[in-house]
């Protein structure tokens, strides 16, 4: 053994007793010899009297590596060195008659490796300097198995490494193929075909393995060789033989139905296709699907199948003869049973997708009207199809039940993969509503008969396609229960499932419910029903909590729906939630626990909804509010009382009991409308002002828990739209509070707040704004810079993050009070100290901020400002100082300066936005300041921005027009104009 042989199995070594070092420079020494001139002689030496496999591995790696990537500069006797000696490794020889080692004899990943080598040559020389590689390969087929096998060997390599489009190919690499396709199929594809017949028919009974390695070799080709030479009265009865025969291993007859796969693939116009597609006689393999469906030979012959009738397809779709589209519907009717037989029984090629070509055979149904009843036969087992491919597999019904990751993972999985079939089952229910109701009608029976729990899935399955089916319904169909509904919905709500307390029946069950409640809204005799399926264990009071939350939300939707026609059934709704309500407040919540939309509130609000009606008697209404709302406000002051005794342990679990009152109170009031509230039943809005006495003492008594601090917030919002102005002598204290220690991220909350009370109240709302402006104010000018917020690496903290939306709500805030005819509050006593610096922050905003839509919101601010606070021309100053402020830096920062640099970009849209806004001011500064703006913008601006003097008594004379998209146009052309002259390449227009 020399020095090269140790290095490469030191390097190779995986005992785990060489240590990394020396592996290494057992690498570099590799390395360095492969950088040598001899290297492929070193190499063919090496492979004609070495037997250690690795060595015979790196060798051929190296030539591979070396041919590939200095082949243009090797000499032509090396060449010739290289082809001789590697088709002679090839064909069971050696480099000479010394040779001792025969590399067809070592495993398959050293013969692979040589294939690879073989094929690298035939990418530079074939057809032009070894064009008879293929021929004489042939010659060598009579040495036996060995060379048979590794022809094989070389076809498939070809085939992966160049010809095959499967893989990502150069442009180069394409050219290449091209051209040893068109030498082959000119020189030698007919004599290779022969062979592999020859080869097969000797060899089908002593040596199958060989036999399939050819065939699978000859199905890689199919696609792009003459078919006739396939298609013929020789090859294809061997084919269908090799498939038929009962005694060959099924690896064999696996491969042979891989060849005829081919076959049926193979792109052809389809006038050609149909008469191939006739005489191949499919149907004789139409009884080997029903054998193992977990076999090979079964797979394969199931690819086959699915293919065949894909391809039937396309022609009855292409072709447009009676006669041809004829033939194509009688081989797809004969077919089609097996196919969907194979959908549901075996194990499918990942080419094939069900859902598109049932759908493609779904629209031919809707050309064949009305249905024959092969059709509508198979329109039931398209239904079968779908209903056994959206079924849940039982192995992940521990998983799915407790919703673990992979519970979760798979029903992700499910929803995303169902999508299609449900658009398939609409499809099918439009072309035959009737059969589709039936089947659905008779799954159902199925499963609502069946007293096992064995069939969890089956059931899941007929409700999830009963739930689907409703999206095909119309309005109208729903309400009268048109066809089989009138019996179907009944059905479904006297229903009680033996695996009702699995959460996936039990979900899908209270959605097709709630799908069907239109049903229910025309019949009201089945209303107890439906309050007995959502109030029951298959409901609310399911034990799976996921389910019960769920139950709370799309009861909520069932009342709303249904609202008057509850009335009745008030009082018993009520007894049977006494527990749930009862129990929401006490559940032991953390905080973590409360977020999501579906926390189990949703019962609370469905409650005030049933007994917000004003059809509830005044009396009952308030004995129901009362009795909810007591106990509520009760554990609230209860929890207060003890604040100063609250351990760190018991805190967080106080606090999450006090946001899930505060949640379910906020819930409840959403039933009740201002107008009942304050108008008709003033009682009522009594008892919300008392409970938001008691939630404000939240703010005071925790003033610094953020939590409960966002829930009462929350919950003054909602007593904004309940209680309407009649909420004003709580909002001094509540706002008071809110800013007490607040941070940016709650004083964004605060100012949305203040908004929606602007909004609703506009100037009623005048007295307390003045009151607590100025306190925000500071707080808020305390917090944000007047300069831009940092940017930048390392910029993009939580804290800045909070800081900028708190700049941005910030200014949508006064933005809302000029808009509401507020903008006196600046100016109040307490305020006026504030006024320079938001003046100063919104001039900086409007000229450099890098959201446009901020910069926008900031000069609609100053345009209306100019509008309530200056008069008309020589009138007298509202606010003193104000006009030389906007004439001096406004116009000329925001309105001119502003729009020369080269990032105000006037191709986008909201930019533009603001540009039409920034021409909009400068036209009411003229209205309102007349030739006080005009004559400094003018005399100031336009010479520091070096405009000519012509440019600006066009502009003078535009703003002094009336058409103010003139003037947006020209002086859209006029800043361009200024832009290009900074830049030293204009002559002015």
């Amino acid at each position: 053994m020399d020095d090269l042989e140790k290095a490469i199995l030191i390097m190779f070594d995986e005992s785990g007793t060489v240590d990394s070092e020396l592996k290494q420079k057992a690498k570099d020494y590799c390395d360095k010899i492969k950088e040598e001139q001899a290297i492929c002689s070193v190499c063919i030496e090496k492979l004609c009297f070495s037997n250690l496999v690795q060595v015979q591995f790196w060798c051929l790696q190296t030539l591979h590596e070396v041919i590939r990537v200095r082949y243009s500069s090797m000499s032509l006797d090396e060449r010739y060195l290289i082809r001789k000696s590697v088709f002679s490794i090839a064909c069971f020889g050696g480099f000479d008659d010394k040779s001792t080692v025969r590399v067809l004899e070592g495993p398959a990943f050293i013969k692979n490796k040589l294939a690879q080598v073989l094929v690298t040559l035939i990418y530079f020389e074939y057809p032009l300097v070894w064009s008879s590689v293929f021929v004489d390969f042939l010659s060598q087929l009579s040495k036996g198995a060995m060379v048979i096998d590794m022809f094989c060997r070389v076809l498939n390599a070809l085939d992966e490494e160049l010809i095959n489009l499967d893989y990502p190919r150069t442009p180069e690499e394409l050219a290449v193929a091209a051209r040893v396709k068109d030498a082959m199929r000119q020189q030698c594809v007919a004599q290779i075909v022969r062979a592999w017949y020859d080869i097969v028919s000797m060899y089908r009974n002593s040596d199958e393995e060989l036999c399939a390695s050819v065939l699978e070799s000859m199905r890689r080709y199919i696609s792009w060789i003459d078919i006739g030479l396939i298609v013929n009265d020789a090859f294809i009865p061997l084919l269908f033989e090799l498939v038929l025969v009962g005694g060959l291993s099924e690896q064999l007859r696996g491969a042979a139905a891989g060849c005829l796969s081919a076959v049926v693939s193979k792109r052809m116009d389809p006038q050609s296709k149909l008469p191939l597609l006739q005489s191949l006689q499919m149907r004789r393999v139409f009884g080997l699907v029903a054998q193992d469906s977990d076999s090979e030979l079964v797979s394969n012959v199931a690819a086959l199948l699915t293919g065949y009738a894909v391809e039937v397809l396309e022609c009855f779709k292409r072709l447009n003869s009676e006669d041809a589209k004829g033939v194509s519907m009688e081989l797809l009717n004969e077919v089609l049973p097996s196919v969907f037989y194979v959908m549901q029984n075996c194990e499918l090629d990942s080419t094939f997708s069900i859902v598109q070509f049932l759908s493609g055979y779904v629209a031919t149904m809707k050309t064949l009207s009305p249905l024959r009843e092969t059709q509508l036969l198979h329109v039931g087992q398209i239904l079968e199809v779908i209903r056994s491919q959206i079924r849940y597999d039982p192995m992940y019904r521990k998983n799915l039940g407790i919703l673990d990751k992979i519970g979760r993972e798979e029903e992700d999985r499910m929803v995303e993969f169902r999508k299609d079939l449900f658009v398939l089952l609409r499809n099918v229910g439009r072309v035959a509503p009737d059969v589709t109701q039936i089947f659905i009608r008779n799954s159902l029976a199925t499963a609502v008969g069946s007293s096992s729990n064995w069939n969890v899935e089956e059931v899941e399955a007929a409700l999830s396609l009963f739930y689907a089916f409703g999206e095909s319904i119309n309005g109208e169909a729903m309400r009268t229960g048109s066809g089989l509904l009138g019996e179907l919905v009944p059905m479904l709500l006297s229903t009680r499932f033996p695996c009702h307390s699995n959460r996936l029946v039990a979900l899908v069950y209270l959605e097709t419910v709630t799908r069907y409640m239109k049903f229910v809204q025309e019949n009201t005799q089945y209303i107890h029903m439906v309050l007995a399926a959502f109030l029951d264990e298959r409901g609310i009071h399911h034990p799976n909590v996921n389910v019960s939350r769920r139950a709370s939300y799309l009861f909520m939707r069932v009342v709303k729906l249904l609202k008057l026609k509850l009335v009745p059934f008030i009082e018993n709704i009520l007894q049977s939630l006494q527990d749930t309500v009862a129990g929401f407040t006490s559940m032991d919540y953390t905080s973590k626990e409360l977020s999501g939309s579906e926390d189990g509130s949703h019962i609370f609000e469905a409650i005030g909804l049933l007994i917000g009606m004003e059809d509830v008697p005044p009396a009952k209404q308030s004995d129901y509010l009362s009795s909810l709302l007591t106990p509520l406000c009760q554990q609230v002051e209860a929890l207060l009382r003890n604040a100063k005794v609250l351990t760190p342990e018991e805190a967080p679990q106080k606090f999450a009991n006090i946001q899930q009152i505060i949640v379910a109170i906020n819930s409840l009031s959403k039933g009740f409308s201002e107008r009942l509230v304050t108008a008709s039943r003033p009682a009522i809005g009594l008892m919300f002002k008392q409970t938001l006495d008691v939630l404000l003492q939240v703010l005071v008594v925790f003033p610094n828990v953020e939590a409960l601090r966002s829930k009462v917030t929350s919950f003054v919002h909602r007593m904004v739209d309940t209680l309407g102005a009649s909420v004003f002598p709580y909002l001094p204290k509540a706002l008071e509070q809110l800013l007490v220690d607040s941070e940016p991220k709650e004083l964004v909350g605060l100012l949305i707040l203040l908004n929606q009370l602007i909004c609703k109240f506009n100037t009623l709302f005048r007295d307390i704004l003045d009151e607590v402006f100025p306190a925000i104010a500071g707080r808020i000018l305390n917090v944000i810079p007047v300069d831009a917020l940092p940017s930048g690496p390392g910029s993009n903290t939580e804290e800045n993050r909070e800081l900028q939306e708190l700049q941005r709500t910030l200014y949508t805030f006064l933005h809302v009070i000029t808009t509401h005819d507020l903008s006196s509050v600046f100016l109040s006593p307490k305020s006026r100290s504030y006024l320079q610096p938001i003046m100063q922050l919104l001039l900086f905003t409007s000229c450099k901020h890098k959201d446009i839509l901020v910069r926008k919101v900031c000069v609609q601010i100053f345009i209306r400002l100019i509008r309530d606070w200056c008069a008309m021309p020589n009138g007298e100053e509202k606010v003193p100082g104000f006009q030389s402020f906007i004439i001096e830096n406004f116009a000329t920062n925001c309105c001119l300066y502003s729009l020369l640099d080269n990032s105000f970009e006037f191709r986008d849209a909201n930019t533009l936005v603001l540009f039409g806004e920034i021409v909009l001011a400068q036209k009411v500064m003229y209205e309102k300041f007349g030739n006080d703006f005009l004559v400094h913008f003018v005399s100031k601006g336009f010479p520091a921005a070096h405009c000519p003097q012509d440019l600006a008594e066009t502009y003078c004379q535009k703003l002094q027009g009336s058409d103010i998209k003139a003037l947006k146009s020209f002086y859209q052309s006029l800043i361009e104009n200024l832009r290009l002259q900074q830049n030293g390449s204009l002559v002015v227009r």
